[in-house]
């Protein structure tokens, strides 16, 4: 599969090209649901409630393109596709913890505010 650079939005910030390789609505849970282990597409798909097959898809080919998620073909029909971080993936398991729970705390935070 040929893999196509997007272009940089990042510039010289080291945070904007972290965030360049996370952003999207469902990059952070697919990576959070994968530190668990290697799942299969469909696995996936049923353990993100909410997300579109396409949108799916795109993140994940996205996320290999960046290799942070390894994608195995098994040859089969029907196909057998699995995705697991990368070693150099699993170099972004703090930063997604961090992250998630800092967004534990901003949503308690929300929560208390709207009382």
């Amino acid at each position: 599969m040929e893999t196509r650079h997007r272009p940089s939005l990042a510039g010289d910030c080291p945070v904007d090209a972290a965030l360049e390789v996370i952003r999207g609505r469902w990059k952070g849970t697919i990576l959070w649901r994968l530190e668990d282990g290697p799942m299969r597409t469909s696995e996936l798909r049923r353990s993100i409630p909410g997300i579109t097959e396409r949108m799916l898809i795109r993140h994940l080919h996205e996320l290999v393109a960046d290799r942070i998620l390894e994608r195995e073909d098994a040859g089969t029909i029907p196909p057998h596709v699995t995705y697991r971080l990368s070693e150099y993936g699993r170099t972004l398991a703090p930063i997604v913890w961090g992250l998630c729970r800092w967004g534990r705390l901003h949503q308690e935070r929300r929560a208390t505010q709207s009382l």
